[in-house]
Formats: structure tokens, C-alpha cells, sequence
């Protein structure tokens, strides 16, 4: 199986070139240069490899949620790429992705958040398995104080900057039941290669413009007049 996998949904830019079960990756944190870094790096790592797009089986996709330009970035890259050569594209949620990266060797619960600004966070609990992470409920957009762990036994591991927001609340706010954490965590496009390479074996791929991202907030773009008062500024 030959797969390109693009990850641009947070201030990380990454992408990956999936070979029968080898993995190539370009990461940097780079924020606001993903849409001069990320098609370059596709060609470069194809080009490497001496893999042809004609001979991709599959296109996959940090489908989001995050920064509302990345994920539209991604999205735009893998559906026009797939579109031009008659392939499927494979979306894998970013939080999902952020969770497969967790280290193997904390615990199984691993609840992973992203900054989402404006005193949210997107946040979505998993549980490690063989074949990826589970979602154990729905990803959701909200203030880390209103963070709720799903009933699971045992210590949670979290990842990803959603930590580091508000000072940190999101930690205060799950106590004792959060063994560890790593607040500079960021997904990663090789672990999005791996998740979605074994998502297509089960037929998870799907046509280009049928994929969509996930924003989870209904208003992705506000009034300047609404951001100047989320700031509090005059």
C-alpha cells in the first residue's frame, strides 16, 4: 500500500509518505507557512522513495478539528491530488491522530486537546489498541473547565497544547485522575499514515468530495467586531 498523509491542522506542519508499512516524514513547527511547506515536502518525499503519484493507492488527511486555514489547507491538498489521479482520500480525526502519538508506555485512557483559542479547547478521550485509538466519546469544542472524562477505570494520560491552555485549567481541572501529561505534544502526519493506511484495508477510504472537515465550532470566522470583544479590547 503506497499512501501520502497531510497534517497541517495545527501550528506543526507534517507530512508523511505510508510504503508497505514504512514510514517517511517531513515535520517542522512552522505556523503560517504550511501552504509553502507541504506540497514541496509531498513532492520531495515521493521523489525520494522514487514513487510516481499515478502509483499512490490513497491520499489521508488530518481532517481537523484545529486552525480553520490548516484544516481547509489539508483538506484542499488531498482532494485536489486525489481528484487529479481517480483515488480515495482518507480522513483521520487530528485529535485521534494527536492520541496515537502518545507514549506506548503511559496509560491506556489518553484524553488529547488542542489550544483551540478563545478559551476553548477541541478535546476527544480514546483509549489505545492495536489498531489505533477508540474515541470513547464525541470530540467536542469547550472551555477546559467544563472538560469531562468518560467512566473508565484506571489513570488518563493527556496530550497535546490543550494543556498548556488557560494557564494550564484543563490539568487543574482533571486532578489526580491525569497520571501525566505533555502539553507540546502535536500531531503527527507519520502516525496519520499508519492510522489511515489500516482505516483504507477496511475500506475506509472515501471520494474526494465527500470529505469534510471537522471544525466542531458552528462559527468558524467571526466579526472583527466579536473578536475585539472576546479580547475585551476597546
Amino acid at each position: 500500500m503506497r499512501l501520502l498523509a497531510f497534517e497541517t491542522a495545527t501550528e506543526a506542519c507534517s507530512v508523511a509518505l505510508y510504503l508497505d508499512g514504512e514510514v517517511r516524514e517531513r515535520f517542522q513547527v512552522a505556523p503560517r507557512q504550511h501552504a509553502e511547506l507541504a506540497l514541496p515536502w509531498a513532492e520531495a518525499l515521493l521523489g525520494e522513495a522514487g514513487v510516481a503519484r499515478t502509483q499512490l493507492d490513497a491520499v489521508a488527511v488530518g481532517r481537523g478539528p484545529g486552525a480553520f486555514t490548516g484544516v481547509r489547507l489539508a483538506i484542499a491538498l488531498a482532494q485536489g491530488i486525489a481528484l487529479a489521479l481517480d483515488r480515495p482520500v482518507v480522513p483521520v480525526s487530528t485529535l485521534a491522530v494527536l492520541a496515537a502519538g502518545a507514549p506506548a508506555d503511559g496509560p491506556e485512557h489518553i484524553l488529547a486537546a488542542i489550544d483551540a483559542r478563545m478559551g476553548e479547547v477541541y478535546a476527544g478521550a480514546f483509549r489505545r489498541s492495536p489498531d489505533g485509538p477508540v474515541a470513547l466519546d464525541a470530540e467536542r469544542v469547550l472551555a477546559p473547565g467544563q472538560v469531562d472524562l468518560p467512566d473508565a477505570d484506571g489513570p488518563w494520560q493527556g496530550v497535546g497544547t490543550g494543556f498548556a491552555a488557560a494557564r494550564g485549567a484543563l490539568v487543574a481541572r482533571l486532578g489526580p485522575r491525569l497520571a501525566r501529561h505533555d502539553a507540546a505534544a502535536l500531531p503527527h502526519a507519520a502516525d496519520l499514515a499508519r492510522l489511515a493506511a489500516a482505516a483504507f484495508a477496511r475500506g475506509g477510504g472515501l471520494p474526494p468530495e465527500q470529505v469534510e472537515p471537522a471544525y466542531l465550532r458552528d462559527n468558524v470566522a467571526l466579526t472583527l467586531a466579536e473578536q475585539l470583544a472576546l479580547r475585551g479590547d476597546r
